[in-house]
């Protein structure tokens, strides 16, 4: 009898031992997780935001296409300017002005060639752009761009790209986690839960809410 009720005692130990680590442990890893996470779609969210404002650079708007942006990326190009001599080259500078030319130059670049740099993108990485990381390539960011109107009825184009904490972290293994820190975004801060560059309220430099 006595070495039954020590035995269940000890049961009882071990299960108050686990269930203890595990509130120490699951909310450890859920951070872990979404710090690792938030990373790689901040990494995505930012060339996204690059391919963007070339894409304005040359089109004077925004797209809210998918398929338009990496047609634009792999295909387009964009047109630069460079200096001819060096300013302080005063010779050279009367030269020029001789010669009745401007010290300046226009060239034309891929776009692929230089809006990721010094990083190189593949072909493939461009064409997964539209996907959220740890989705398997099977949710996209959500991305709109349109425009409003600013002082003098001028019209200044406007983008928002997004990608909500539910769609890229565990739902299973962290759904409380998720559930509270969603919960927490919306209402406690009346901030957006997920990452996300631009706002599709105003004009606001494409800012990103990482921090940035």
């Amino acid at each position: 009898m006595k070495k039954g009720i020590q035995f269940i005692l000890g049961l009882a130990i071990i299960g108050l031992v686990y269930v203890v680590a595990n509130l120490i442990y699951t909310p450890l890893s859920f951070e872990q997780q979404l710090e690792e996470r938030n990373a790689e779609v901040i990494v995505k969210l930012k060339d996204i935001r690059a391919a963007q404002r070339a894409y304005k650079s040359k089109y004077q708007q925004f797209t809210g296409d998918f398929d338009s942006l990496i047609n634009f990326i792999l295909n387009d190009s964009l047109t630069m300017e460079r200096k001819l001599v060096d300013e302080d080259d005063s010779v050279a500078m009367a030269q020029l002005k001789k010669q009745g030319k401007k010290n300046v130059e226009t060239y034309s670049i891929a776009v692929v060639d230089t809006i990721f740099n010094p990083r190189k993108l593949s072909k493939q990485e461009i064409q997964e752009l539209r996907y959220i990381p740890f989705t398997d390539n099977k949710v996209e960011f959500i991305l709109e761009a349109g425009h409003v109107t600013a002082g003098g009825n001028v019209k200044v184009p406007i983008i928002e790209c997004r990608a909500p904490y539910k769609s890229y972290l565990d739902t299973i293994e962290y759904r409380q986690n998720i559930i509270n820190l969603i919960d927490d975004r919306e209402n406690n801060f009346n901030e957006y839960a997920g990452l996300k560059f631009g706002s599709m309220e105003g004009a606001n430099n494409e800012a990103g809410n990482w921090g940035e």
